[in-house]
C-alpha cells in the first residue's frame, strides 16, 4: 500500500499579508491558485502551486506566536526548494534583496545548498 508517497501541501503561518504575497508570489514566482479572506477568522489564506501538484498553503494571521527558537524548533524545521542552478538562484534572490547564507555542500549527498529566510524569518533552503 502506497498511501503516503506524495506531499499534497505544506502549510505555514505568516504575519504580513503584503510582504508575504510579494515574497512568495513575486520574488519566488510561485503561481497563486487561490486566495480567500476568512472573515470568521480574520485571516487570509493564500495557496501557491508547486510542481507535481503540491501546494504551499499560507495563512496570514495578525500577531501570530513567534518561533520559540531560531532556527531550530520542534516541528517543521525548514522548507526546502530544489533548484537546478543554485548560483543563479542565489544571484536572483540577492538582486531582490533577499540575503542568502554562503553556499555549502550537504555532508551526505554532496549537493550544494544554502538557506535564506521569508519575511517572518522562516528558514527556507535551496538545494541543487
Amino acid at each position: 500500500m502506497k498511501n503516503f508517497t506524495t506531499i499534497h501541501h505544506v502549510a505555514i503561518i505568516a504575519s504580513d499579508y503584503k510582504k508575504t504575497k510579494q515574497f512568495y508570489g513575486e520574488i519566488l514566482s510561485l503561481p497563486l491558485i487561490r486566495e480567500h479572506y476568512r472573515k470568521e477568522r480574520n485571516d487570509y489564506k493564500l495557496d501557491y502551486q508547486l510542481d507535481n501538484d503540491a501546494e504551499l498553503e499560507i495563512f496570514v494571521v495578525e500577531n501570530p506566536p513567534k518561533r520559540p527558537s531560531f532556527p531550530e524548533a520542534n516541528g517543521l524545521r525548514h522548507l526546502a526548494f530544489k533548484t537546478e542552478n543554485i548560483e543563479a538562484a542565489v544571484a536572483y534572490l540577492e538582486e531582490k534583496d533577499v540575503r542568502c547564507e554562503p553556499l555549502r555542500v550537504d555532508d551526505f549527498t554532496g549537493e550544494k545548498m544554502t538557506f535564506f529566510f521569508d519575511p517572518d524569518g522562516l528558514p527556507l533552503e535551496l538545494h541543487e
